[in-house]
């Protein structure tokens, strides 16, 4: 049975929903003393559930681009008696820091994409329901906007940022009249992308499957703050983090980094490395990780009836041997 979170645990309902949060929990299996390493800390969801197993006990490092999450953390060191910090950055160069200077872990989260806190934001620009600067860095310090690869970036670029990120159809139709539009003037608000995207698709596309800029603004966001990138980076970093027996957890919400992920996993678990047509093992390589799961484990109705945003979760979890 999924362990269950302390009311005084439970985030505000304005605050990111933590996803799969009891098989989280429960995969994760933290206890008494251990090191967590949340290393998208986001509002705290998945921390304080953590933090309550830990029991007073042990320590907890979060980790978050965005400098909003800092208030949060806040909050959450009231609200758990664990020996935490908080370390603002690209989880990928914060892991990889942690690792070099020797860090260990007993158990270790990835909670990938875009949370509720910044698409929740209309000024963020991550949203294209409403109408906002065009900008969608979760670190609003970085150089690269939303707006910026919009503006800049040649046609046939941005066709293939839209179709490889975003799986959008009508890639190239979006592209051609994003460039068109921008010769009269620069696009600066999220509203004028949307009203773009809506005239370029055929009308019938318009009404299926969802708002037709969903794919595209996906895709801005993926690029903007090169989120593939940094899991190709983070995963074997946070990996190299774990003691024997130290859990890695990853919760994805697009095919491409469950891809990723599965890749990772299955790479280490396969250990041999030898051609299948060897007799015997001669490259001497063992397992270094076990996966929980043969599949990736998906929300159940119960969670999807109560937070929709959840539809497209993936977790794998794997033990490290």
């Amino acid at each position: 049975m999924l362990r269950m979170l302390p009311n005084v645990l439970q985030p505000n309902a304005t605050d990111h929903v933590p996803v799969l949060a009891g098989e989280v929990r429960e995969l994760l299996a933290v206890e008494p003393g251990e090191t967590v390493v949340d290393a998208t800390f986001g509002a705290g969801g998945h921390a304080a559930l953590l933090a309550a197993d830990l029991q007073g006990r042990g320590k907890l490092i979060a980790v978050d681009r965005d400098p909003s999450a800092r208030d949060y953390f806040e909050r959450f060191t009231k609200l758990t008696q664990v020996q935490a910090r908080f370390l603002r950055g690209d989880f990928a160069v914060v892991l990889q820091q942690l690792a070099d200077n020797g860090v260990q872990a007993d158990a270790v989260l990835l909670d990938l994409g875009v949370s509720s806190m910044q698409i929740d934001r209309p000024e963020r620009g991550f949203s294209y329901a409403v109408d906002a600067p065009l900008d969608m860095r979760m670190d609003p310090s970085a150089d690269v906007s939303a707006a910026g690869i919009i503006n800049e970036a040649d046609e046939r670029d941005l066709a293939t940022i839209f179709r490889r990120y975003g799986e959008e159809r009508y890639a190239k139709q979006i592209a051609r009249a994003i460039v068109r539009r921008r010769k009269d003037r620069p696009f600066e608000r999220t509203g004028e992308l949307v009203e773009t995207i809506r005239a370029a698709i055929p009308a019938p596309a318009r009404f299926g499957d969802g708002h037709p800029a969903k794919r595209v603004f996906q895709s801005l966001r993926i690029a903007v703050n090169d989120e593939l990138g940094s899991l190709e980076t983070a995963l074997p970093a946070a990996f190299s983090m774990l003691r024997p027996g130290g859990r890695l957890a990853a919760i994805s919400f697009h095919s491409l980094e469950d891809r990723i992920v599965k890749r990772f996993m299955r790479d280490l678990e396969r250990g041999c490395e030898c051609p299948p047509d060897f007799p015997i093992c001669v490259c001497g390589k063992e397992p270094q990780l076990r996966s929980l799961s043969r599949k990736a484990i998906r929300p159940s109705p119960q969670e999807l009836a109560t937070n929709p945003r959840a539809g497209s979760a993936r977790l794998r979890v794997g033990v490290r041997t």
